[in-house]
């Protein structure tokens, strides 16, 4: 697929089911199929940040989605662009422990605020 094609509605979207096809093989304990949507995921993130203003700034979109695989990855994938918001998110999983997810919150500020991590 051509993703340069897509307009930033339609990127957002695709972003919202490629973490909804992750969840999914995630809770199937399929990693082949999650690393897919991976490599998927990043395919979309880089073309909306490819996009003038920097596009991943849609993804805030899905900071109140109802599945904690969306709100974790647009969370990650913005915290560049907005480190205060999208940190509550990843926060928010943390306190309301909802896993794999808050492990993966947990590790990931843990890492940026020792400087291991450095959001792009």
């Amino acid at each position: 697929m051509n993703l340069g094609k897509l307009s930033v509605v339609d990127l957002v979207s695709r972003f919202e089911k490629i973490c909804l096809e992750q969840f999914e093989a995630s809770m199937q304990f399929n990693s082949s199929r999650y690393n897919r949507a991976f490599d998927a995921m990043m395919a979309v993130a880089n073309e909306l940040r490819s996009r003038p203003g920097d596009q991943r700034r849609s993804l805030v979109s899905l900071y109140d989605h109802p599945n904690e695989q969306v709100r974790l990855k647009a969370a990650i994938h913005t915290l560049a662009l907005f480190p205060d918001d999208a940190r509550a998110v990843m926060q928010k999983l943390i306190d309301d422990r909802i896993q794999p997810q808050a492990m993966d919150a947990g590790m990931l500020l843990d890492s940026l605020d020792a400087g291991r991590y450095v959001p792009e």
